[in-house]
């Protein structure tokens, strides 16, 4: 058995200490950034974790929803996306969104019932592709044969 002994004097300890500090706040520095480069990523929408933010997200846009989601379900953008992808996107496209950069990323779609259409179809549905708390796709749609879907804005006129 060795026994080591070591004589520090305080100096070396707040050397010590202070050096643990600074390579603490450096590995903080360095994963925000690289944090922050995954933000840049999605869309301005935000910080959409709990069911009361989306349903006030929701209704931000002028739609009234059940409060609580009818469906909520694990999908993966496909790593390549295939014809009736690549037309949602179009549709995710013209409301400042872009499928493609999250291919392969696995997101979760929350499904809201619609209790204010315009019509008055109670088979209308909000559909929000959520990645990471920040929406990056979404949709109102009639869940009926023959029915519609259509971006989230609410209808103009």
């Amino acid at each position: 058995m060795f026994v080591y002994t070591a004589k520090f004097s305080r100096k070396k300890i707040v050397i010590g200490l202070i050096s643990v500090a600074v390579i603490a706040a450096v590995i903080l520095i360095i994963s925000g950034l690289f944090g922050q480069s995954d933000k840049n990523q999605t869309s301005p929408v935000s910080a959409l974790r709990s069911n009361e933010d989306r349903v006030s997200y929701l209704s931000s846009l002028g739609w009234e929803v059940e409060e609580e989601p009818v469906e909520t379900v694990s999908v993966r953008i496909p790593e390549k996306l295939g014809e009736v992808f690549s037309e949602y996107n179009s549709l995710q496209r013209s409301q400042g969104n872009d499928l493609e950069k999250y291919a392969g990323k696995l997101c979760t779609r929350y499904t809201y019932k619609v209790t204010n259409y315009p019509t008055g179809d109670d088979s209308v549905v909000a559909d929000l592709i959520v990645y990471r708390g920040n929406v990056i796709a979404g949709d109102i749609q009639s869940v009926a044969i023959g029915g519609f879907m259509q971006g989230l804005e609410y209808p103009k006129g």
